[in-house]
């Protein structure tokens, strides 16, 4: 005989299975949510690099590619068609003034020097005997003229005698007249040697004059040609470091070939180099800063070349601290231009993500264990920071290591 079961028990029995159920639920929620968080993509805190947006100055810059070069280089060429005979010197040697540093042959060089030197010896001789034959001429024209005068006073004498014997009536005009016409005629003679005289001495002078010019012309293409033969003893002009040297004993060199290159490895300059985009942005004069590693060197742009190849513009960096020990030759930097300054903008540290002005997508911390992706729109920059435009406010922590890995993703979970 079946028993009724009291409204108390089943009421029991109801609820202890409600809460049997509800907690089989809540624990299969929670089951699945830890799932759902183990299966949700998370990166290491300690793989990521934060920067925190803050508001403060910019001054702003362009970046440029940059070498440093010896602030003093010196090619040194042949300046005759030769061959090399002998090398004194090698790569990164030191060298003082006046050091050797290879031998060129110039026997047939020496030969035409020697040359020119008795020429300019018969040259010479030639100006001094032109210089004597002038001189002869011209005493002579004035011993004339001397004569000439003597002859004329003796007329004068002559022609006063006559007068006075025809004023006597002891004498005749014919004579009288003879005398005054002979007397007239060694006046004009004497007036003519006088002109001659006066006409040769230009006209000798001047011929000297032109002789010598050729005289002084020679002997300055004699000095140059000694300048040559001098700059032929390939040696030092300076203290520094031999950072080349044609070392091919018997090798051939033409006229203005180089043969070696000394440099002062104790300064240094960068030259840099910028897209023309942005040529109006660098002058002579501007300020900027190279970056070699960690460490930022301060500089001032002292040249820019007028023209652009193959789409860039060169510059050069006279940089504050030109000895720096960090500075080698031929390395690589980064420069960077200043051009403007921006106060009160916001700011977000520079690094690798950042190509320039534009919109970006950039993760941001939400919360202590997610970060999420936000578009962000970045402007100018400097090598320090980038100005915030929009997308971010102050106190926003930004990823700003490398995400590539995780550009499908919108939202990470941060370990």
């Amino acid at each position: 005989m079946d028993r009724v079961i009291p409204k108390e028990e089943r009421r029991k029995e109801r609820n202890k299975k409600l809460i049997k159920y509800g907690a089989i639920g809540i624990g299969g929620i929670l089951l699945i949510s830890f799932l759902i968080s183990l299966m949700r993509s998370g990166v290491q805190k300690k793989d990521l690099i934060f920067s925190t947006v803050d508001v403060g100055t910019i001054e702003v810059s362009v970046s440029a590619s940059g070498k440093v070069v010896p602030a003093f280089e010196e090619i040194i060429n042949s300046p005759i068609n030769t061959r090399i005979i002998e090398v004194y010197r090698k790569g990164g040697d030191s060298v003082d003034v006046g050091t050797p540093i290879l031998k060129l042959d110039l026997q047939s060089t020496e030969t035409d020097y020697r040359k020119l030197l008795d020429e300019e010896q018969m040259k010479k001789y030639k100006l001094n005997q032109l210089k004597v034959n002038n001189q002869t001429t011209l005493d002579d024209m004035a011993m004339q003229i001397k004569v000439s005068a003597m002859k004329l006073d003796r007329m004068k004498v002559e022609l006063r005698n006559e007068q006075y014997l025809d004023s006597l009536g002891a004498g005749t005009t014919d004579k009288v007249r003879q005398a005054e016409l002979s007397c007239n005629v060694a006046q004009l003679e004497l007036e003519q040697l006088r002109q001659q005289y006066s006409n040769e001495k230009e006209v000798r002078a001047a011929e000297y004059k032109v002789q010598e010019l050729d005289f002084e012309i020679f002997r300055k293409s004699l000095a140059e040609m000694k300048r040559t033969l001098d700059d032929a003893q390939i040696r030092s002009p300076r203290k520094a470091i031999l950072t080349y040297v044609n070392n091919q004993v018997g090798a051939q060199v033409g006229q203005g070939a180089q043969v070696a290159i000394i440099s002062d490895l104790s300064h240094f300059k960068v030259e840099g180099e910028i897209a023309d985009a942005y040529g109006d942005r660098v002058a002579a004069g501007g300020r900027s800063v190279v970056k070699i590693s960690n460490e930022k060197l301060d500089g001032i742009i002292s040249s820019v070349t007028p023209l652009s190849k193959n789409g860039v513009i060169s510059f050069t960096v006279q940089l504050n601290d030109d000895s720096n020990r960090r500075l080698r030759s031929g390395l690589k930097t980064d420069v960077y231009v200043m051009n403007a300054v921006k106060e009160d903008v916001m700011r977000l540290a520079n690094a690798s993500y950042y190509v320039g002005r534009g919109e970006y997508e950039l993760f941001v911390m939400n919360g202590e264990d997610e970060i999420v992706k936000r578009k962000v729109q970045l402007g100018d920059s400097n090598f320090e920071y980038v100005e915030v435009i929009s997308g971010l406010q102050p106190g926003d922590q930004a990823v700003v290591s490398d995400m590539s890995s995780h550009k499908n993703k919108n939202k990470l979970k941060v370990k």
